[in-house]
């Protein structure tokens, strides 16, 4: 019995090395402020920060959209569609 493999697996390495880059990003900032940085560059860190977030959340979104949702049963798709819908309705929450 093999393991089910997720729709980002093609690009899952992408997303390791994006996700390292913004934990870097974030412990910079922790640095930012133990050294009393500039307040708008600290914001601006954090706004980069937030895009690329965003940037492995659409990513994700796509992968699972061309492979989970296309590739599900004709009965399971409108269960996938909101799946997707709600996902996206919590992206743009912020």
């Amino acid at each position: 019995m093999g393991t089910k493999q997720h729709g980002y697996a093609g690009s899952k390495d992408d997303f390791l090395k994006r996700m390292a880059r913004i934990e870097g990003q974030v412990r910079g900032i922790t640095g930012m402020i133990e050294g009393d940085r500039y307040c708008i560059d600290i914001i601006t860190q954090i706004s980069a920060i937030q895009a690329a977030l965003d940037k492995v959340a659409l990513g994700l979104l796509d992968d699972h959209v061309a492979h989970c949702v296309m590739d599900a049963a004709e009965d399971d798709r409108s269960a996938k569609h909101a799946e997707v819908m709600t996902a996206v309705g919590r992206l743009l929450k912020r």
